[in-house]
């Protein structure tokens, strides 16, 4: 199957929050037949792929990280972890949130950066202090309920696909899906509240242009 055929089945399905069925109709309407068990086979197999390659293609983060835990409720005790962009951009899940799986987060964070942050913002959930005080005691922590309501916002489209797939079948599920999920979608969805609609039209540009050279794909007609 052509590049831009299997590049498109995995673009819709990860930005506009389709099911596999609806990416199936939506490609019928196209002319081209293919079931939705493919669909899912390329999601999984081309998914993660393309996610690696758009996280190598996004611009050096600040050195502020904003880092936030979410609860998928599906999975009994999986956890997702936040990143240092205004997009969920690093996700992790564990069966755990106190001390020791932020430890283990935050190396797993750091081990993919040549630099340490300056700055570290969180909820008020204790196991950040303890991670950050063992891992990264010369930088400053800020711990509110109230300044990580930017990261907070993040998790909606995660939510959004947890009630779609009536839950996350298990930990390792969730996990493969959302590592793919958050990257791509946050890669057509950059904060359009702070920009003009000039701005706007010139990241979405960029960010086409970015997935057709990352995915081999030509533009769909």
């Amino acid at each position: 199957m052509p590049a831009v055929i299997i590049s498109h089945a995995v673009w819709v399905y990860h930005v506009f929050s389709s099911s596999l069925r609806d990416v199936e109709l939506i490609m019928a309407e196209r002319g081209i037949t293919v079931p939705y068990e493919r669909i899912r086979c390329w999601c999984r197999k081309f998914g993660s792929q393309i996610a690696r390659k758009l996280r190598r293609s996004r611009p050096k983060p600040d050195y502020t990280w904003h880092l936030d835990e979410g609860f998928c409720a599906s999975t009994a005790c999986c956890t997702t972890s936040g990143a240092p962009w205004t997009s969920t951009a690093w996700c992790w899940t564990q069966d755990r949130r106190n001390g020791s799986a932020a430890k283990r987060f935050f190396k797993r964070l750091l081990s993919g950066f040549k630099y340490k942050p300056r700055r570290l913002v969180t909820d008020g959930l204790k196991s950040y202090g303890v991670a950050q005080r063992e891992l990264l005691p010369n930088v400053r922590h800020r711990s509110s309920r109230y300044l990580n309501n930017q990261t907070e916002n993040s998790h909606r489209p995660t939510r959004r696909r947890e009630r779609q797939m009536k839950s996350f079948k298990s930990a390792e599920q969730a996990q493969r899906f959302l590592s793919a999920h958050s990257m791509i979608c946050g890669h057509f969805r950059p904060r359009r509240d702070l920009m003009t609609a000039s701005e706007y039209q010139r990241t979405r540009t960029k960010a086409f242009q970015i997935w057709q050279q990352e995915t081999c794909a030509e533009a769909a007609p």
